[in-house]
Formats: C-alpha cells, sequence, structure tokens
C-alpha cells in the first residue's frame, strides 16, 4: 500500500496505531490539531489538520488508498462541541475520501451507538442503533453516512465498534476490554481483508465475559488474543455490588448510559492516561 492516513494520531489510541501502521504502508501520514507529535516513526510524516474543515482533510487525504479515522471528542460534551469534529468531521472524512478517490474508510465506531441496550442481551452487529448520548448519536451518524456512501458511491468502511480500550479498572471492563494489541490487530485485519463493503464489528478481546456477537464479521478474520479474565478476582474483590436499577450497571453502554446529555462520561471511569511515548 502506498500511503494510509490515521487521523487523531496525537490520542491515546492512535498513539498505539501509529508504529504499527507505519509499517503497512510506504507513507504513513498521522493527522491531528495538535502542533506536532513528537518523534515520528519511519515512513511516517504529520500534517496538522481540523477534522471540522472540508479543505484541511481534502488536503490531507490526497494521494491516499485508506484512512483509518481515530479522530474525535473522545467524550460525551455538549451538543455544540461535537458537532463540529464528530458530526461534520464524519461527513469531511468520508467526501474526503469519495473526492480522492479512496478505496475504504476504516472508522473508530462505539458501544455508544447501541449503549442504551441492556446489558443482559447478547447483541450482534445488526442490531438497531440506541444512542446513550451525544457522542453516541455522532458514532450512529457516521456508521450511516458509511452506509449510504457505501450504498450510493462505492466507497468501502469497517465500523469498529470499540466497547473499552483502556486499562482494566472496573468490573463492566471484565466484559468489555480491547488491548491494546488486539486494537492493532482488529484495525490490520480491517485493511487487510480484500473486500468488506459496509461492514460494523465489535471492538472487544477475547473475554469471558464479553457481551457482544461478532459471529456476522467473521468474514475480517479478527481473532483476538488477550482475555480481561484474567484481572476478575482483583477488581470483583474490590468493588461494591452492582445495582440493578442503575443503567450505568446494567446497560451495554456503562456510565454514558447514565449521565444526563452532554455531561462527561469519561469522569466517571477511572481511565489511566498511558498514551503511548515514541
Amino acid at each position: 500500500m502506498k500511503k494510509i492516513v490515521l487521523t487523531g494520531a496525537a490520542g491515546r489510541l492512535g498513539s498505539y496505531l501509529r508504529e504499527p501502521l507505519s509499517k503497512m504502508a510506504d507513507e504513513l501520514v498521522s493527522t491531528d490539531i495538535a502542533d506536532d507529535i513528537g518523534t515520528l516513526y519511519k515512513g511516517e510524516s504529520y500534517q496538522k489538520g481540523d477534522l471540522a474543515s472540508l479543505d484541511d482533510m481534502l488536503s490531507v487525504l490526497k494521494g491516499a488508498e485508506m484512512v483509518v479515522h481515530m479522530g474525535a471528542v473522545a467524550d460525551e460534551a455538549p451538543f455544540e462541541q461535537l458537532l463540529g469534529p464528530n458530526f461534520v468531521g464524519a461527513y469531511n472524512i468520508w467526501e474526503s475520501a469519495y473526492r480522492n478517490g479512496l478505496r475504504r474508510v476504516v472508522y473508530a465506531s462505539s458501544i455508544h451507538a447501541v449503549g442504551m441496550h441492556p446489558k443482559n442481551q447478547f447483541i450482534d452487529t445488526e442490531v438497531r442503533h440506541r444512542p446513550d448520548t451525544f457522542y453516541g448519536l455522532a458514532k450512529c451518524f457516521a456508521e450511516d453516512l458509511g452506509s449510504m456512501y457505501w450504498d450510493k458511491r462505492g466507497l468501502e468502511s469497517v465500523h469498529m465498534r470499540i466497547l473499552s480500550c483502556a486499562q482494566v479498572t472496573n468490573a463492566r471492563a471484565l466484559g468489555s476490554w480491547l488491548s491494546y494489541d488486539d486494537l492493532i490487530l482488529l484495525t490490520k485485519r480491517c485493511i487487510e481483508t480484500p473486500v468488506t463493503g459496509f461492514s460494523v464489528i465489535y471492538g472487544v478481546s477475547d473475554n469471558d465475559r464479553a457481551p457482544v456477537d461478532n459471529s456476522k464479521a467473521h468474514f475480517l478474520g479478527y481473532q483476538p488474543k488477550d482475555n480481561a479474565e484474567q484481572y476478575a478476582e482483583q477488581i470483583l474483590a474490590d468493588e461494591p455490588p452492582m445495582d440493578p436499577q442503575d443503567p450505568g450497571h446494567m446497560c451495554h453502554g456503562g456510565p454514558f448510559a447514565s449521565v444526563e446529555l452532554g455531561n462527561s462520561g469519561t469522569a466517571q471511569m477511572n481511565i489511566v492516561d498511558d498514551t503511548k511515548k515514541v
């Protein structure tokens, strides 16, 4: 592959994808709104760009074959704050990909697109959208955008509905954990699969307690390696029993299912900032 673009390269998840993606193409162009992202890997260049600017994205995606779109405000926030980067930004990525003749968009979607489904329902990749926040609504928008661009314009996309890609620090993560190694593996499969059309796959490791069904996405060849059960004994010993009346405990979206619209969901999740440093 000649050129891959990675958006959100300054973010925590993007930091783990930069090196492996730099080895999958002659050129990796990483982009974000930060002034720089520090030391670059061999074959990687950095181009500052604003997702809310169509001109910026048209420039960044020029000459690329695929874009891995990880960039966004990665939390619930007032709609007005999400509108530019998360909603308009998604349109700008797909429209720029189409105009530049890209083959595929690999998109970091989220469980929050379906976060209000009860966790005792083992949901598959075809369950109806049921967003838990404005953040989740933006993921629904991007998934529908990807579906439309495939149906109307033949632009492929794979939507990785990531559950929780962070260190295991709570009971919910025993089912929802996606390890960084499995994130890398999943992203590679989304890039390497010869034909995808419009596809949805859950981003989750091989957890004993995984609450989602990826059987309809087997053609992507994703076989996760890690399992959060190794953390179960300690996590369950430290946490009080869950409240069956709390949507944050009973719905797939976790804390995002219980917060008021516009309020941070990650503030309740004790996420460790272990961004990879070059």
